[in-house]
């Protein structure tokens, strides 16, 4: 049991030391631009990064379809039970429905699930990011906004990536090797920069209630967990597959979501910026025993 903890460990320690860098370089005030680097990350390195591991990782549509419902369907189930939840603890709705409905799938699951379940983990692990990151830029900036704004759905890269990616793995075409080794290396800039990303916007945040952020944390863990289960058994997941959507359900709230707290209902961002630090935190404890135990 010891040993299996200490390889659950080497798998989620290079994750936190690499966010523990760019907390580092928050610290010593070193120059870091989150908006150029989120820019970057949203617009190249992530279609980049979909397309070349999808195009290379021989995993069947069906099947990577079905964890793109199961992501819709655990969105969905995180809006519905924060919701409720909200409205029981009256806590304003605008303000952290959208923290509640939205996990850090990117900075610290896609490097989770290459580690801990290989290529086949990191590919379900994207199409469960893809569905996050469409719906944070959506119905995550709509709900503190209190707007429905199309917009950002149908310009996003990431939409014609994924397109581009089911059409190579279902057609079994693959892209020319000078395109394909460009994506590669720009894919591989992703994960580092989200990392440093994370570890840098976390040592920014201005957090105020601990024991609110440690509730909301509780609850956002239990939500996780009956999410994950239903889905797992709802679609008989199994291998790679069910790692994966086990892992994505129980990721941390997302950082990106605090930009439009902090933008829309800024009375609330300390708040929100609390809860997402000790969710994070969390993830400490959590990941090495979901991986011992459950995954």
């Amino acid at each position: 049991m010891e040993h299996l903890f200490l390889n659950v460990l080497n798998v989620v320690l290079p994750v936190l030391i690499c966010a523990g860098i760019g907390y580092c370089l928050a610290v010593i005030k070193a120059p870091f631009d989150n908006k150029v680097i989120g820019g970057i990350v949203s617009r190249v390195g992530y279609p980049t990064l979909i397309i070349s591991h999808l195009s290379s990782t021989k995993i069947a549509v069906g099947a990577f379809l079905d964890v793109m419902a199961a992501a819709v369907l655990a969105i969905a189930g995180f809006g519905l039970l924060g919701f409720v939840a909200l409205k029981v603890m009256r806590l304003p709705v605008r303000a952290f429905l959208t923290p509640l409905m939205h996990g850090n799938v990117g900075n610290i699951g896609l490097p989770i699930a290459l580690l801990a379940l290989g290529d086949a983990g990191m590919a379900y692990t994207m199409a469960f990011v893809v569905v996050v990151l469409i719906s944070i830029f959506t119905v995550g900036m709509w709900i503190p906004a209190g707007e429905f704004s199309p917009k950002k759905l149908v310009t996003s890269p990431i939409i014609y990536a994924v397109i581009l990616s089911l059409v190579l793995m279902s057609t079994g075409y693959s892209l020319p090797q000078p395109v394909a080794k460009s994506f590669d290396i720009l894919g591989g800039l992703s994960i580092p920069l989200m990392l440093l990303t994370l570890g840098h916007t976390l040592a920014d945040l201005r957090v105020k209630s601990i024991g609110r952020a440690v509730m909301l944390t509780i609850l956002h863990l239990v939500m996780a967990i009956l999410i994950a289960s239903a889905l797992v058994w709802g679609f008989g997941f199994s291998g790679a597959e069910r790692g994966a959507v086990i892992l994505c359900c129980l990721m941390p709230s997302s950082v990106a979501t605090y930009l439009f707290i902090d933008q829309h209902v800024p009375e609330y961002g300390p708040d929100v910026a609390g809860f997402i630090l000790v969710s994070t935190l969390t993830t400490i404890v959590v990941l090495p025993v979901a991986l011992s135990y459950w995954v």
